[in-house]
């Protein structure tokens, strides 16, 4: 319908009377069209006078990201004015090997001797370069051209003594290792060993040998070990550069012999450094139960005994610990060495004497390590079991004697070290707790597992 055909139907619409409201609403309609229809036939014209031309389509798009500051053209990464830094070396590293010099070390990198000789004079700390050993790893960073930038030695294990070339000059600091620590579980049955149940459990033999010095002196682990003990350990374990270097300290363990509870606690406070049952009593007690790490027992304590090889009735005033020729023997407690000699019955020899009336005799030694009026300390090696003497065989002869009466070593009761007292206990208290509740649960979820 065009606008002469909808302007009729307006007027035909006007005059019906029996619709005025109708009639006023198509009058506004009707306006509406016709001016809408003149508006659309003037741009009909417009068109037709430009030909060849097409209405323009706009199309909406959001604003580009401007570039970020110091860059151009809408480029990144490259600032204006500065090229792209140089992307830091890694650092090569070379183990020494047996007979090799730090000389020969910087010829095979390429580095002039006058380097090495700028470098050793520059510190009392770089002097100590030329004394090098088999398995050291010195670390180096060369520009592209190969000259040198930088070198590092582990100085120890938590530091590196990092030299520098700085434009003409030589700098030496001393750079912080990345080393941390956590706090690491382990538990375990004894089936057939010790040593089985702890290599089993993850434990290093370092840590087992740890384990069985904590409890030395109230366990007899040749003796008193039955199936069924069992252990529950709380250690450090040390990494370096996120790898792993050591096992650091037992903080807290559990041992259960036959059915006896053990605990033991680590606990440094002044001279107050050690392991300490939860009451604050020291697990050292002031002698060894046995002063040496025996494979058995081979002779008792024995008043009425048959000698081996005078062949007659003759006391044996000892024990004789049967150990392969060489093993090491400690001193049972602190003291002063009286005699330290050969004699044809007592070979190789050592007495020690120690407070309270206590002395304590060593004899069949291959050799001994100290001397007469020397002072020793608890564990420390005295000597190495051998078969000087009256011996069959290479064994440890150990006499106990207290006011010159011989006791037997295995039962004869030892004394004990003062117990942590006062603000010193109740310190150690505080630390303990932890670990004692730690270790229990460690203790539950053990017995539960077995029981499965």
């Amino acid at each position: 319908m065009g606008i002469q055909g909808l302007i009729i139907k307006i007027r035909q619409n006007l005059h019906d009377d029996h619709h005025w409201l109708t009639r006023r609403k198509l009058i506004v309609f009707g306006v509406t069209l016709i001016i809408s229809g003149i508006l659309l036939g003037l741009f009909e014209s417009i068109e037709k006078t430009v030909p060849g031309t097409s209405p323009e389509i706009i199309e909406l798009s959001l604003p580009e990201k401007p570039p970020a500051p110091g860059t151009q053209s809408g480029k990144t990464g490259d600032a204006v004015g500065f090229s792209s830094p140089d992307k830091i070396p890694e650092w090569e590293s070379v183990t020494v090997k047996s007979g090799q010099t730090l000389d020969a070390i910087f010829r095979q990198q390429g580095y002039p001797i006058s380097l090495l000789h700028a470098i050793i004079s520059l510190t009392g700390e770089t002097r100590g370069l030329k004394r090098i050993r088999p398995g050291d790893v010195f670390d180096f960073r060369s520009s592209p051209d190969g000259a040198f930038q930088s070198m590092r030695y582990a100085v120890d294990e938590s530091n590196y003594l990092v030299v520098r070339q700085e434009g003409s000059s030589l700098t030496v600091e001393t750079q912080p290792r990345d080393v941390f620590s956590e706090v690491s579980e382990a538990e375990g049955i004894i089936q057939s060993s010790l040593f089985t149940a702890g290599k089993k459990a993850g434990l290093s033999d370092a840590m087992v040998m740890n384990l069985a010095n904590i409890f030395g002196w109230d366990i007899d682990f040749v003796l008193d070990i039955r199936e069924g003990d069992r252990f529950m350990v709380v250690y450090e374990k040390f990494y370096r550069d996120g790898e792993f270097l050591r096992d650091g300290n037992i903080l807290a363990a559990t041992f259960i012999n036959q059915g006896e509870r053990f605990q033991a606690i680590y606990f440094e406070d002044g001279e107050n450094i050690g392991y300490f049952a939860p009451d604050g009593r020291n697990m050292r007690k002031a002698f060894l139960r046995a002063p040496l790490n025996f494979a058995y027992i081979s002779s008792g304590f024995n008043p009425k005994r048959m000698h081996p090889v005078l062949k007659r009735i003759r006391p044996h005033n000892g024990i004789d610990y049967y150990a392969p020729r060489g093993t090491p023997v400690y001193a049972a407690g602190e003291g002063t060495v009286t005699r330290s000699g050969y004699s044809a019955a007592n070979g190789n020899h050592v007495f020690i004497k120690h407070s309270n009336g206590v002395e304590t005799k060593y004899l069949h030694f291959t050799r001994t390590a100290v001397k007469k009026g020397q002072r020793v300390r608890q564990g420390q090696t005295i000597g190495y079991v051998g078969s000087t003497g009256l011996a069959t065989g290479p064994h440890l002869h150990y006499e106990f004697v207290v006011n010159g009466v011989h006791r037997n070593p295995r039962t004869v009761p030892l004394p004990k070290v003062e117990p942590l007292q006062g603000p010193v206990l109740t310190a150690f208290q505080s630390l303990a707790a932890p670990m004692l509740t730690q270790l229990s649960r460690m203790e539950s979820a053990s017995l539960y597992a077995s029981r499965k």
